[in-house]
Parts: structure tokens; C-alpha cells; sequence
């Protein structure tokens, strides 16, 4: 799969006090997986509350979707020697309030939280295929690879009327904000 990268020459090489690429790898790796965990944890919230009602197939299939992935990054995990996050317990109780608290408010806001998820995810997945071209080509696939699979749960998600929640501008934005404060926790501890 060829992608285009918004990461500049500057980006992709390295500066006195850089840390090592493996290390960087580390980090993406500890992220990635908090992230797939925590998006496994945010659809079972929200199954557990739409039950079979209306969005959750779509939410079922997205979360399958989730569990292949954590199922990857853990295997990866293993393979690198990486430790998860020690903030997984965190994430596995946000995650579920988050899904279970947007499910509540019906099923176009449980959309609503995908759009923003996945809107903080392509950009996150993006700009590390564009850091691991050189060092990691078949990871930077990887990323690639899932990267798809969540813009097209975003896209699902508009089809399934997110834009239609009531303070959609606001709920989003909240999640966006949360989604890169887990992100930025998640690299570093």
C-alpha cells in the first residue's frame, strides 16, 4: 500500500539526543496497543448498553475489527520485549465509561465518539508509518494497514448519522482531547 506522509525530511532523520529508533519503536508499540485495548474496552461500553439495538451490528464489526488488532500489537509487544502501559487499568475503566456513557446518550453520540477517535488515530497511525519507513518498513505496513480499517469505522460512523448528535461539536472535541492526553500518557508511561 502506497501513502502519502505529512512528515517533513527534518522528522525522519535523527538529532544529537534523539532517542535510539528502537526506543521510539517501544513507544509505539506501548501506545498502539493501549489504544487498541482502550477501543475494545470504549465498543464493549457501548454494546453492553445498545444491546442489539439500533448501530450496534456496526459497532460489533467494528469491534471485531479492534480485537485483531490488539491481538497483533500484543504479539508485537511480545516479539520486541516491550512492556504495556502501566496505565492500563486506567484505560480499561475509561474506555468502558466513555463507550457505555456515549451508548446512553443514544446510538448517533456512540458514532459520534468513533468519528473522534478515529479522527485522532489517522493522524497518530500516520505520522508513525511516516517515522518507520526507514526503520521498520513492514511495522510502517502495519500501521498503514490498520490506519484503513479505522477511517473506515469513521466514515461508517458518518454514515450512521454521528454528525446528527446533538452537541456534536462539543462531544467530539472533548474526545479528541482525551483520546491525545491518553496518547501522550501512553508513550511515556
Amino acid at each position: 500500500m502506497t501513502q502519502e506522509f505529512d512528515v517533513t525530511p527534518a522528522a525522519r532523520h535523527r538529532l544529537p539526543g534523539d532517542p535510539l529508533p528502537s526506543a521510539e519503536v517501544e513507544r509505539m508499540l506501548r501506545v498502539d496497543h493501549a489504544g487498541e485495548f482502550g477501543a475494545t474496552r470504549i465498543y464493549r461500553g457501548q454494546l453492553d448498553i445498545l444491546g442489539r439495538g439500533r448501530g450496534a451490528g456496526e459497532i460489533r464489526r467494528m469491534a471485531e475489527a479492534e480485537q485483531r488488532h490488539l491481538a497483533t500489537f500484543e504479539a508485537l509487544l511480545r516479539k520486541h520485549r516491550v512492556r504495556p502501559t502501566l496505565l492500563q487499568p486506567l484505560w480499561s475503566l475509561a474506555g468502558y465509561m466513555l463507550g457505555a456513557s456515549t451508548a446512553l446518550l443514544g446510538a448517533q453520540a456512540a458514532m459520534a465518539c468513533t468519528v473522534a477517535v478515529e479522527d485522532v488515530i489517522d493522524e497518530h497511525y500516520r505520522g508513525q508509518a511516516g517515522c518507520l519507513l526507514d526503520h521498520d518498513p513492514a511495522l510502517a505496513e502495519t500501521m498503514l494497514d490498520f490506519r484503513a480499517d479505522e477511517l473506515a469505522h469513521r466514515d461508517l460512523a458518518i454514515v450512521q448519522g454521528a454528525e446528527q448528535t446533538p452537541g456534536y461539536d462539543l462531544l467530539t472535541a472533548a474526545i479528541k482531547a482525551g483520546s491525545r492526553a491518553a496518547i501522550w500518557l501512553s508513550t511515556r508511561i
